[in-house]
């Protein structure tokens, strides 16, 4: 695993799940409607960096995701906790939740970085 792509992808995904979840907190309309697709999304897309940038195998990928998604979601939903908008349980269903869509992101940002090798090779 490539660990400065590792810490590099996992400070995107918190930044913005930090964003996320202070607007949502003044915002009802956003905790509502957008609080889970949104975190799911933000952790798969640190995931998908990961995996582009570190451009190793498809385990390596989705191990490298998982790990990225949940850390970053375990972030976000713990500052989320400590402001009081979700319970315990929610930060534990949700820090699972964000590890699945992580590896899922990561397998994607693998094919798509094979993808990107295989276009460079054929110019």
């Amino acid at each position: 695993m490539n660990g400065r792509v590792l810490v590099r992808a996992t400070f995107v995904g918190v930044v913005l799940q930090l964003a996320l979840f202070s607007i949502g907190h003044f915002s009802p309309w956003v905790r509502v409607h957008a609080y889970e697709f949104t975190t799911m999304m933000i952790s798969a897309t640190a995931a998908y960096l990961y995996a582009m940038d570190s451009r190793r195998s498809f385990f390596t990928s989705a191990t490298g995701g998982a790990i990225v998604g949940g850390l970053c979601g375990f972030a976000g939903l713990f500052y989320c906790l400590a402001i009081g908008d979700v319970p315990p349980f929610g930060v534990a269903l949700g820090t699972a939740i964000d590890v699945f869509t992580g590896a899922v992101g990561g397998l994607f940002g693998q094919i798509a970085a094979r993808w990107r090798a295989w276009e460079m090779r054929r110019r």
